[in-house]
């Protein structure tokens, strides 16, 4: 059975997505999903020029998502979104996931939240607080956890810390 893996990153695919996160959750195929990325030719071949020819690697809108989670996978997916709202377009497809794992997301112009504690930078809105919240209702393992060896920080400790 193939299983599906949640990370929030606003980085989408970087170097520690393919050399330590998709080796470790032994993954088969890579789907970030990012409109303005996914649209832009340029974007996508800059963010899969490093990626191995061993992934199957997407770059999708969010439309194009939801047709891919809705099909089988051959092997273990990784989905990437940059940040937690992406989380309510594509509930459907991930509702099954094995965990939503929290990584980098920057500051924006609607956070107001700094996550004390972090390696990374991690900065949430009240939205995204919302938007996890009811994740975590609904029974989804979320945690911070920058790298795979690093410790899981879970949802309910981390959210004490905002």
């Amino acid at each position: 059975m193939t299983k599906t893996y949640v990370r929030v990153d606003d980085r989408l695919i970087h170097g520690q997505t393919i050399i330590a996160w998709c080796p470790t959750l032994s993954i088969k195929e890579i789907i970030a999903i990012d409109d303005e990325s996914a649209k832009n030719s340029t974007l996508k071949s800059i963010m899969k020029m490093g990626v191995p020819s061993a992934y199957n690697t997407h770059i999708v809108t969010t439309e194009e998502a939801q047709k891919l989670l809705a099909q089988e996978s051959s092997g273990n997916r990784l989905v990437i979104v940059k940040y937690p709202d992406k989380l309510s377009d594509i509930e459907a497809g991930i509702a099954n996931a094995e965990s939503i794992i929290l990584g980098n997301i920057a500051k924006r112009d609607d956070t107001n939240h700094k996550v004390s504690g972090a390696t990374g930078i991690f900065y949430l809105s009240d939205s995204d607080v919302t938007i996890i919240n009811s994740f975590v209702s609904k029974g989804i393992d979320i945690h911070f956890q920058q790298l795979p060896n690093t410790a899981k920080t879970s949802w309910e400790v981390f959210k004490k810390s905002i």
